[in-house]
């Protein structure tokens, strides 16, 4: 194996167990992710299902994707926020549960592909409030798993301050 590929192994395998152990330790339990696209190309989709490959398989950290964003903790919103879709990425971001962080992926979804007109808002952050940025086109595997180390310390903040209202078992 050539020396590049496996200083990339040895990073993978060093990014992997830093967010295991951030997920087990701050959660106790899995983190479920919801991807929205709002009129992406489809590449960062690609890379994104790339990561429940084998060779990633995000499953044995923690992660899960789900299909429901009130199952959803992070919600990975690529493309360049088309105005078209405005209904559907404020809908999934009003039913994903407090606390929640938002993660910008691509080039698209960070403003830098489209400027933004009459179609289109241009980043993601003129819409919601966004958490991480993961900029490429497309962002390679190993950044959108640096992107979730990131995410999981935001989760992590918001989790600490959060207080339980022990009368009606309510978070607020």
């Amino acid at each position: 194996m050539p020396a590049s590929e496996l200083e990339r192994s040895a990073g993978l395998d060093e990014l992997s167990g830093e967010l295991r152990r951030r997920v087990a330790r701050a959660f106790g339990r899995s983190l479920h992710i919801r991807t929205v696209d709002t009129g992406s190309c489809a590449v960062c989709e690609s890379e994104i299902r790339l990561l429940a490959a084998p060779h990633y398989d995000l499953h044995r950290l923690g992660f899960f994707f789900t299909p429901a964003p009130r199952h959803a903790d992070l919600l990975m919103v690529t493309g360049p926020a088309v105005r078209a879709a405005d209904n559907l990425l404020l809908k999934a971001y009003d039913a994903t549960p407090d606390p929640k962080v938002v993660i910008a992926v691509g080039a698209c979804a960070l403003g830098g592909v489209y400027p933004g007109d009459e179609l289109v808002h241009g980043a993601v952050d003129r819409v919601l409030p966004v958490d991480v940025f993961v900029p490429g086109c497309p962002p390679s595997p190993l950044a959108l798993l640096q992107g979730l180390l990131v995410a999981v310390g935001r989760l992590e903040e918001r989790v600490s301050t959060l207080s339980l209202d022990l009368d009606t078992g309510s978070a607020g």
